[in-house]
């Protein structure tokens, strides 16, 4: 497997943080090396993360943020950062484990493929695949990523599993070099990035560079940060990713035609 760096963005984690689960994992790839982010968090989060590079200082990555600044920045914190190493693959992964760290593998070999730039987990229930999700979320979710899917004119089935590995690009700089407009799904605006950064070499990169894996496992684990409320601010930033996406689609075709 390539080299590959994993961001883990961490907020007052320290009921969910797996350690035991990192180590193993460590311990049996010598190709993943991780990032943590500690994004500003309150409870003992920082220590667990410190103590984990002190135990792999040559495979772990430790970033502190003094203040919380939300989910989003803590992950593009983590990519610049390993954009100024040599890792081959740079993707990020919630820290509770949700999506398992066995999945970067599958990730890392779909993106052996020449034609593929990025790899998606989507969390669909088929027999056979471990998905955990609470009905109202799914629900919720569904409806969400149907939204994301028109919005973005691709047909995309889950923007928001936390799981996500890039193929270490020049373009990856440029996507990642300011922060997000939005707070709450940025991984929309990561694929409205790119559609707007590919436009002229292709219409439909996305649907030909990018690759959702159906997850074989994902559970729900308590704790989540994400509340009812969040839902609303979601939308919110939908249209923000719509009035950013169809402004600059609208100045791209007038300047290519001219």
């Amino acid at each position: 497997m390539r080299k590959t760096a994993i961001i883990i963005p961490c907020f007052n984690e320290s009921g969910r943080f797996r350690v035991k689960e990192f180590a193993a994992y460590i311990n049996a790839d010598g190709n993943v090396y991780f990032i943590f982010v500690n994004d500003g968090s309150t409870d003992n989060t920082r220590e667990i993360i410190k103590d984990l590079y002190h135990s792999f200082p040559n495979r772990v990555v430790f970033i502190d943020l003094k203040k919380n600044c939300g989910k989003a920045e803590a992950v593009r914190c983590g990519i610049l950062k390993a954009l100024e190493m040599d890792y081959e693959n740079i993707g990020y992964f919630d820290a509770d484990l949700s999506t398992p760290l066995s999945s970067i593998n599958i990730f890392c070999e779909l993106l052996d493929k020449p034609e593929t730039t990025i790899v998606m987990g989507a969390r669909v229930k088929l027999l056979g695949r471990k998905i955990e999700r609470r009905a109202f979320r799914h629900y919720l979710g569904r409806v969400f990523a149907a939204s994301a899917s028109i919005i973005l004119g691709v047909p995309v089935y889950d923007t928001q599993c936390g799981a996500k590995i890039f193929k270490n690009t020049k373009d990856l700089n440029i996507i990642f070099s300011k922060p997000f407009i939005t707070k709450w799904i940025f991984d929309v605006e990561i694929l409205a990035r790119f559609k707007l950064l590919k436009w002229n070499e292709s219409e439909k990169w996305i649907e030909e560079s990018v690759v959702e894996y159906p997850l074989e496992e994902w559970i729900h684990i308590q704790g989540s940060h994400i509340k009812f409320i969040h839902y609303f601010k979601a939308i919110s930033d939908l249209i923000k990713i719509f009035v950013f996406l169809h402004r600059k689609q609208i100045f791209l075709a007038f300047y290519i035609r001219n």
